[in-house]
């Protein structure tokens, strides 16, 4: 018996060219995937976690709030001065890893709505916008949003914790 009949005939083997593009092909991928890693990691590694079965991170949690009660129905003109609230925020937004979000509401009446369009989710807004407008000078880390439920004619500015800012994240 001969030594190549100990052996198996080997198979063919594929052409170096389709090695090299597969290959080139798995770096575009990953390339592609780092600029997407890179733009918005959040949403990345919340992706990440539910494809292997793991709930989305939690958004922050508000730990302390403050606010302006009692807006005229109808209108989203400051009912008294800002500075305390100014003030407060000022001093919470001190540290780098908290941010503010003002949230506007209505008491959900007939006449708590704008008086242009008759939305009552439009003097939310407005109403939230105008505390915005008063806090900006404390930083960039606020958000503003609307209540979905009816409650107090009000806009109220809520702190969390977000953890540590890279430079790549930016909150509107």
């Amino acid at each position: 018996m001969t030594g190549d009949a100990f052996y198996p005939p080997s198979p063919p083997a594929k052409p170096l060219w389709l090695v090299t593009l597969a290959d080139l092909a798995l770096l575009l991928v990953g390339f592609f995937v780092l600029i997407q890693a890179s733009e918005k990691p959040r949403a990345i590694t919340d992706a990440l976690r539910q494809s292997f079965g793991g709930a989305p991170a939690p958004a922050a949690l508000p730990v302390m709030a403050a606010g302006l009660l009692d807006f005229a129905p109808g209108s989203a003109t400051l009912p008294d001065s800002p500075a305390t609230v100014i003030a407060w925020a000022r001093e919470a937004v001190r540290d780098p890893r908290v941010a503010l979000t003002v949230t506007g509401s209505t008491d959900g009446s007939a006449a708590d709505v704008d008086r242009a369009t008759g939305s009552a989710t439009l003097l939310a807004a407005d109403r939230a916008r105008s505390l915005a407008a008063a806090l900006a000078p404390v930083g960039p880390r606020i958000t503003v949003t609307t209540s979905s439920h009816p409650g107090r004619r009000a806009a109220i500015v809520t702190l969390a914790f977000v953890g540590e800012q890279s430079s790549t994240d930016h909150q509107p």
